[in-house]
């Protein structure tokens, strides 16, 4: 083919193109036009069927009456306008519009289910209501409205409400991809004329009930709440904490609120901020469907407007998970219950990086959480082989400290034992806190672990074994009734790791130093312990009861090693031995000079005591 022929064509093709967008874009300018106009002419049409009504009337012709809500022919006319719905979506989620309102009727997350395998619909048809109120020659609410649609695609949608030709609020919506995060946009044109300028706040209203979603009821409202954020602060306040109902007046500005769900959420976002916020939650019994119910008051400020102004919102539907949330960077990750600082940072800078990382190379997430505690167990095993070293001196030198309680047996000599006493373990270089204080440290990120487990949006649906789902129990026996707050079932892991406890227990119970002067603490730590976690793990997440099972575990397997390999207590005792040998007799301290002045005054009082006796 020749070059000119090629030209040609090529030419013929762009002015198909040039030609067929123009039509396209005129196409819509008359679509949207029509709308106008069609909007317009619903008006004309209820002034002329009040006209020809009055007529009739005139004429003294009974007709029925129609009932009226604004007694305005054009506003009643759309409050009886059929309702319309549409869709927008994105790869994340499905938003379902109503013309009533121009607001969302439901939402559905794509790529999750429910417990019983069902559409996990976030909000559901019916179960939300967005009425923005504010005054013209009398009270609207756009609830009550059918508003024009005047364009659509698959991501987006603008609605309108005409009040006359050029007046109108436009309500529009915009999902882009790859995000869970709505734009609505309430803009307000040519609207000055109809509200009055006293009017510098409009309010608006939001109710909205969230289903229920997960397996156990307990678990799943234990961890859903509603929350607000203050601007310029990083700390999210909670409404609920577990209470089933609260209400909350806020006089000052507020960034956003959520009603959170054990794994999801719904956050609407002002930009602008909302002036004022009055919210109100409450939570179903557990036999409704729904989980919780939130009402939010807003008002906005719109001083100063011009012909033209708008309220920019955004609504976030979906998951309560870490990084997902802390992309947005409007500190929505704050909603976890992660803990305060110093155990939302363990979480946040230890667990989860690890527990991510691991993610990207094992699909199971039992065997993450096996790897997980090996990892945690060994990066704190100096602890562990500090305190079984302390709890081991204090063995080995059991019988020096015996010959002490024989030497002084009576109990008004208890202040020179315990001086006797602990100039013996400062000879051997034994701290009284050495045991201990190593486990305390532990204690911090147990906690972490205890608040992580629960809130992992990870485990949820993710099956171990017999556990259909580690962010829930996993029931091996429905009991058919009910327990005070043990529950209706048995769970597997929670009652493997009460028994590895008791194990454990028993087993450190038996190398402690003096076991038998404390069989209160004994009785503690080897059946309280294990059944309160027990009745207090039955309900909770069976992945936390997976880890705590396997932590103990862990330690009975650390504590033979160090036993076995790491500790020797005969070389222990010889070498304790050699070093209060070699110890010089060191100048009392102030503490052990306090200790033997309080002695003396004890010995005064008590000499006083017996003479006083005498006479």
């Amino acid at each position: 083919m020749k070059n000119n022929n090629i030209i040609g064509f090529a030419l013929i093709g762009i002015v198909l193109l040039l030609f067929s967008w123009y039509n396209s874009n005129q196409f819509e300018k008359q679509r949207i036009e029509q709308a106008r106009l069609d909007s317009i002419a619903t008006a004309n049409l209820a002034n002329q069927l009040a006209e020809t009504n009055a007529t009739f009337q005139a004429d003294s012709v009974e007709i029925e009456e129609v009932s009226s809500i604004y007694g305005d022919q054009y506003l009643d006319s759309l409050t009886m306008a059929e309702e319309q719905f549409i869709e927008i979506s994105n790869n994340k989620i499905n938003v379902t519009l109503s013309s009533k309102g121009a607001q969302i009727s439901n939402v559905l997350i794509k790529g999750y289910y429910t417990y019983d395998s069902l559409a996990l619909n976030l909000i559901k048809t019916g179960e939300s209501n967005f009425d923005m109120e504010f005054i013209t020659s009398q009270g609207i609410n756009t609830s009550d409205l059918n508003f024009t649609l005047a364009h659509a695609t698959d991501s987006s949608a603008i609605y309108r409400l005409y009040f006359d030709d050029d007046s109108y609020v436009e309500n529009s919506y915009l999902l882009t991809n790859d995000s869970y995060l709505m734009t609505n946009n309430l803009r307000f044109v040519n609207m000055n004329q109809y509200i009055p300028r006293s009017q510098s706040r409009l309010r608006m209203s939001w109710d909205v009930n969230i289903p229920r979603i997960e397996k156990g009821y307990k678990n799943e409202k234990q961890y859903s709440k509603v929350a607000y954020k203050y601007p310029n602060s990083n700390d999210v306040e909670n409404l609920t904490k577990n209470k089933d109902q609260a209400q909350k007046a806020i006089n000052q500005k507020v960034s956003w609120f959520a009603v959170q769900q054990q794994f999801f959420s719904a956050i609407l976002v002002a930009p602008n901020d909302i002036s004022n916020l009055d919210l109100t939650s409450k939570f179903y019994p557990e036999g409704d469907e729904n989980l919780m119910a939130c009402n939010a008051l807003m008002m906005f400020d719109v001083e100063n407007r011009e012909s033209e102004f708008s309220v920019p919102l955004q609504f976030y539907f979906g998951p309560n998970h870490y990084n997902t949330l802390k992309q947005y960077d409007k500190d929505f990750e704050e909603l976890l219950p992660l803990g305060g600082w110093l155990i939302g940072s363990i979480s946040k800078f230890i667990i989860i990086p690890i527990f991510n990382w691991l993610s990207k190379f094992i699909s199971n997430y039992g065997i993450i959480i096996l790897i997980l505690t090996i990892l945690l167990k060994i990066a704190i095993s100096p602890l562990t082989l500090k305190s079984y070293v302390s709890s081991a001196k204090m063995r080995v030198i059991k019988p020096e400290v015996d010959k002490i309680n024989a030497k002084y047996p009576k109990p008004e000599d208890a202040m020179k034992k315990q001086q006797a006493t602990m100039d013996l373990y400062k000879k051997c270089g034994i701290s009284m806190f050495g045991g201990c204080l190593p486990m305390l440290l532990q204690l911090p990120l147990l906690y972490a672990m205890f608040r992580f487990f629960p809130a992992s949006f990870e485990l949820r649906q993710q099956s171990f074994l017999w556990a259909e789902d580690l962010s829930t129990y996993d029931s091996i026996l429905d009991l058919g009734f009910n327990i005070p707050l043990y529950g209706d079932h048995i769970s597997l892991f929670a009652l493997l790791m009460a028994a590895t406890m008791v194990i454990y227990s028993k087993m450190n119970n038996a190398q402690m130093a003096d076991s038998q002067a404390m069989p209160g603490m004994k009785f503690m730590t080897t059946w309280f312990m294990p059944i309160f976690l027990l009745v207090l793990c039955n309900n909770f997440s069976s992945g936390l009861s997976y880890y705590y099972m396997l932590s103990n575990l862990l330690t009975m397997l650390q504590t033979w090693i160090i036993r076995k390999f790491f500790v020797d207590e005969d070389k222990l005792y010889a070498k304790i031995q050699a070093k209060a040998a070699a110890a010089p007799t060191k100048k009392k301290s102030n503490f052990q000079k306090r200790l033997e002045e309080a002695y003396k005054i004890q010995q005064a009082q008590e000499r006083e005591r017996q003479n006083q006796n005498r006479r």
